[in-house]
């Protein structure tokens, strides 16, 4: 029994995603299909890569993963099918696999070109949807398209270290639920440069020093017990293994959130300084 996932910027309110569901189970009604998220920013590939990144660990092998952010295909945006993992993704060339693709390629590769093949009023999710139907019933992927060997480059965005390894700059990919600001700076490459020296994390004219261990990771006492610490600004990183700005305990309806009260956007840039010195 197939599971494919949805992942779009489609939201609730309307129809498309309940017809797309049942466009999937008309052709394949013992497909499970598997809800990741509906409410991406309208058209945020970072936004919609983050969150398949969070999310593809969690499925078994064969998972198949539709892509419906930016899904146009337009000028040199081709609609791609890939395996990556063992697993399946669907989508336009826009940026949205770029992460996946930095940590491991990927072992197959194909460019969709069976557009001629669907009626001419086929949507482009209508053409996902066929691609998913065919994968999940046995079908080779050179069927549906032709192998290439990269995806377009994206540079938005990108994670810089500067050349004398004092700097790192990153930028917020994604506000989650909590309004916690979720960067593009790894673990690994933090690790890979700070190398035991003193560091501060700024970002719109503040500063933090320490990356926590959890949430809750404050010097508590008895006369300084964890309560008191609640709406502090702290950084640590993710169970994804990214830099994560977050007040403690704080939600947009009660102490703020990084996005509410430290005022973090998508797309801000989150700078990382090292020091050898005690300037910190």
């Amino acid at each position: 029994m197939p599971i494919i996932t949805l992942l779009t910027d489609f939201g609730l309110k309307d129809p498309t995603v309940g017809s797309l569901k049942g466009k999937i189970l008309t052709v394949n009604n013992s497909a499970t299909i598997v809800d990741i998220s509906h409410q991406i920013t309208p058209f945020n590939f970072m936004e919609a890569g983050y969150a398949l990144q969070s999310a593809y660990a969690g499925f078994p092998k064969g998972t198949i993963h539709i892509i419906g952010v930016n899904a146009e295909r337009e000028g040199a945006i081709n609609h791609l099918v890939m395996e990556w993992e063992n697993q399946f993704f669907i989508c336009a060339d826009n940026g949205v696999l770029n992460t996946l693709v930095a940590l491991k390629k990927p072992s197959q590769l194909y460019k969709i070109n069976i557009h001629n093949r669907l009626n001419e009023n086929a949507t482009d999710l209508d053409l996902f949807v066929t691609v998913a139907n065919h994968i999940a019933s046995d079908g080779k992927l050179n069927f549906v398209g032709e192998p290439i060997s990269d995806l377009l480059p994206q540079m938005e965005l990108s994670l810089q270290v500067n050349e004398e390894k004092t700097k790192i700059k990153g930028h917020v990919v994604y506000i989650d639920h909590f309004g916690n600001a979720v960067t593009n700076i790894s673990k690994k490459v933090f690790t890979e440069t700070t190398r035991g020296r003193k560091f501060e994390i700024q970002f719109n004219k503040r500063a933090i020093r320490k990356i926590h261990s959890n949430y809750s990771d404050f010097p508590v006492t008895d006369k300084m017990p964890l309560k008191n610490f609640e709406g502090n600004p702290l950084a640590l990183f993710n169970e994804q293994g990214f830099l994560e700005i977050a007040i403690f305990k704080g939600t947009t309806d009660s102490f703020g959130s990084a996005n509410s009260l430290l005022g973090l956007r998508f797309r801000d840039t989150i700078m990382i300084q090292f020091t050898n010195n005690e300037t910190f």
